[in-house]
């Protein structure tokens, strides 16, 4: 079974995204954003896309979207999904981390089993203002109307939020329902 990478991207809670998948019994392994996108293609079933300080940084990681694999992009990797399809990312109005009420507005693989709503921990430094053509919005809040988006069809999913942090109600049920899109793609 091939293992999920956990792309680093030089942010606070990378680490705590590769324990907490360990936690879970996920297979998982922590990778550096500049590593080659073949061994990304040979070596992995899924990408994570971590978190960081600034998409000027993110390394391959646009590169990783083009291999069919199944990703998740959190924070940073959310806006690298966003701008590599075609949206628009920008400053914040509200900044920094804190609590964050999010609406689910679609239940889709990545958050299926969730509530209508959900207390998180957000960073919105920068954030999605321009959904990617053809990506559906997930989730929304008061703060940022694209706190979760997704393109099924190639198995990308994107969140404004840490799942990883205990102050992000149910997070781990994010991780589990990446991990099961990964499986039924087939790629573990």
């Amino acid at each position: 079974m091939r293992p999920i990478a956990v792309v680093n991207n030089y942010g606070q809670f990378n680490h705590l995204i590769h324990r907490t998948l360990r936690d879970l019994g996920i297979p998982v392994t922590l990778v550096s954003n500049t590593t080659d996108p073949d061994d990304i293609a040979e070596r992995y079933g899924g990408i994570i896309l971590g978190g960081g300080p600034a998409i000027e940084r993110a390394g391959n990681c646009a590169q990783y979207l083009a291999l069919g694999l199944p990703v998740l992009g959190i924070c940073l990797g959310l806006h690298v999904i966003a701008t590599a399809s075609g949206g628009r990312v920008q400053p914040g109005k509200s900044g920094g981390y804190g609590p964050v009420e999010v609406t689910i507005c679609d239940h889709d693989a990545i958050l299926a089993g969730y509530p209508g709503s959900i207390r998180v921990w957000a960073s919105h430094a920068d954030e999605v203002v321009g959904i990617p053509p053809g990506f559906d919005l997930l989730a929304t809040s008061d703060i940022c109307g694209a706190e979760a988006i997704a393109l099924p069809s190639r198995n990308l999913y994107g969140i404004q939020w840490h799942p990883e942090v205990s102050h992000t109600e149910d997070g781990n049920r994010i991780f589990e329902n990446f991990y099961a899109i990964v499986r039924e793609y087939g790629a573990c």
